[in-house]
């Protein structure tokens, strides 16, 4: 049973939700089926070892040397080298709850049979996630066959080498483990290729981006229904009819929360829009987020299936007794579907961009330069001068859509010749929706501009809008009035998710 502090693996696949919950603090235990798992599929493994047939990566070498047999006596010295080898990424650490993902990731692989790991492996790990012992991982290092240099960092940890985060303090990973008080796992025959022959980080960042991208859909709809307000816009577009009338589950649930942000808005009455129809960008909202959501929901089902999935090589056939060379670990599915989500991704931040310059066009025509009292108003505008960076933004997040995932050369004398670049994709498509935040939060203050110019008081703004702005009001009073528009974005964008979507969203039925 698993609860908010404790997440169980046992006989079921770790699920994408209780994945999260380990990636953000949870506890994880290895419930009584998992364990008996785990031991068939490492008595298997125990029974090849020192038998006649030549079995990848159990008693032969790896890559290139597959064909090369590893005496017996060497078999436990050859998983150090391994996992040390390997140990190969580059650039600063990734963050601590994709580490932990990663981790937890390698633990449910190793509960669903496949992977013939030592018990004491996954109680190790289990273990580091529980004290808080999280490895300082590179964040470049995998080619999407296999995360192998990130794995190899976490790894190290494992065996009491490398470096590790522990209560805010980097350590080495035999001082961080010993504080922590947990041995350093001694690693059997294949322990170091289960340990590193796994998609831990694309898999588990994977699921972190979807959770991102979720509310990123939601964010980009309460910025629409703010715009909508501003522009005094046509809400024809956002009715039931118009959803029903094209079955995309997306587009309906976007209409859905838009109508939910503007209820007991004015444009929601007879004559309330000024035109009788929008320009594209505020028309086809409901369809271009809608497709955003569709696109996540792909991702997370790819998600979903490598949680369920074996993908360790060779792959432990426990009731076949037998170690099957395979291609498993190859997420070529998940690649392609994080690479197809900042398409999906920058169009939200397209149509965003293309509704800056209408409102900018309203600022325009609201502000009347011989009027003191608007001009001192106009003085005080926080977004108008950010529509230059946030047109910087956009072409950033345009230029990081291109796929990534057929770009790897043929690698070890051409064994490996072909990859997947999965944890680049998917790294990218969290840039991708950190560019987007940063657009959507130009996007909502120029519409907050635009209304305090035209509707002050919000007396005819949308119950949700005006709960949105009003956190937007909260945090601008929190600058003081010395703050710079910069400072302004910061602070609003640091806000998103804690402060202004939760307003937006909190009489939501």
């Amino acid at each position: 049973m698993t609860s908010d502090a404790t997440v169980i693996i046992d006989v079921e696949p770790l699920s994408p939700a209780d994945l999260l919950r380990v990636a953000r603090g949870a506890r994880l235990e290895l419930g009584d089926g998992a364990r008996r798992r785990i031991a068939a599929s490492r008595a298997v493994v125990d029974r090849h070892a020192a038998g006649p047939d030549l079995v990848y990566g159990l008693n032969t070498g790896l890559g290139h040397w597959r064909d090369q047999r590893v005496p017996e006596e060497a078999l436990r010295a050859q998983q150090s080298q391994i996992v040390t080898m390997h140990a190969g990424g580059l650039g600063p650490p990734l963050n601590t709850d994709v580490v932990r993902a990663a981790m937890a990731v390698r633990v449910a692989g190793i509960a669903r049979g496949g992977a013939g790991a030592s018990p004491a492996l996954a109680d190790t790990l289990v273990a580091m996630l529980n004290a808080g012992v999280h490895p300082l991982v590179p964040a470049t290092g995998s080619v999407g066959a296999a995360d192998l240099m990130h794995m190899a960092a976490i790894g190290l940890v494992v065996v009491g080498q490398g470096r590790a985060e522990y209560k805010g303090e980097a350590l080495d990973g035999g001082e961080a483990l010993r504080r922590a008080g947990i041995e350093p796992a001694e690693l059997a025959a294949k322990d170091a290729l289960t340990l590193i022959s796994a998609n831990g980080v694309a898999i588990g960042h994977a699921a972190l981006v979807v959770a991102r991208a979720e509310t990123a859909a939601r964010l980009a709809d309460a910025v629409l229904a703010a715009s909508l307000e501003a522009i005094r816009g046509n809400v024809s577009v956002v009715e039931p009819v118009v959803a029903r009338a094209k079955p995309v589950a997306g587009q309906a649930e976007s209409a859905e929360f838009i109508r939910a942000m503007l209820d007991g808005s004015q444009r929601c009455l007879p004559g309330g829009a000024s035109s009788v129809q929008d320009p594209l960008s505020f028309r086809v909202g409901p369809q271009v987020h809608g497709a955003l959501r569709e696109t996540t929901r792909h991702l997370a089902a790819q998600v979903a299936t490598e949680l369920a999935a074996m993908d360790d090589n060779p792959l432990v056939d426990i009731e076949g007794d037998r170690l099957i060379s395979n291609g498993n670990f190859h997420p070529l599915a998940l690649a392609l579907a994080a690479d197809a989500l900042r398409p999906a991704v920058a169009h939200v931040g397209q149509i965003s961009d293309r509704r800056l310059n209408h409102l900018f066009n309203s600022v325009a025509a609201l502000v009347d330069p011989t009027d003191a009292a608007l001009g001192a108003v106009a003085a005080d505008l926080s977004g108008l001068l950010m529509r230059y960076a946030s047109a910087v933004r956009y072409t950033e997040l345009r230029e990081i859509v291109n796929p990534v995932t057929l770009d790897i050369p043929p690698l070890d004398l051409g064994v490996e010749d072909h990859a997947t670049n999965a944890p680049l994709a998917v790294a990218r498509s969290e840039q991708a929706l950190d560019l987007l935040d940063e657009l959507l939060v130009v996007e909502l203050l120029v519409a907050a501009d635009v209304l305090r110019l035209d509707d002050p008081e919000l007396a005819g703004v949308g119950a949700g809008v005006r709960r949105l702005l009003a956190e937007l009001v909260s945090v601008r009073s929190e600058m003081g009035p010395a703050a710079t528009s910069a400072e302004l974005h910061a602070a609003v964008l640091g806000a998103l998710y804690q402060r202004l979507l939760p307003a937006a969203e909190a009489r939501f039925d």
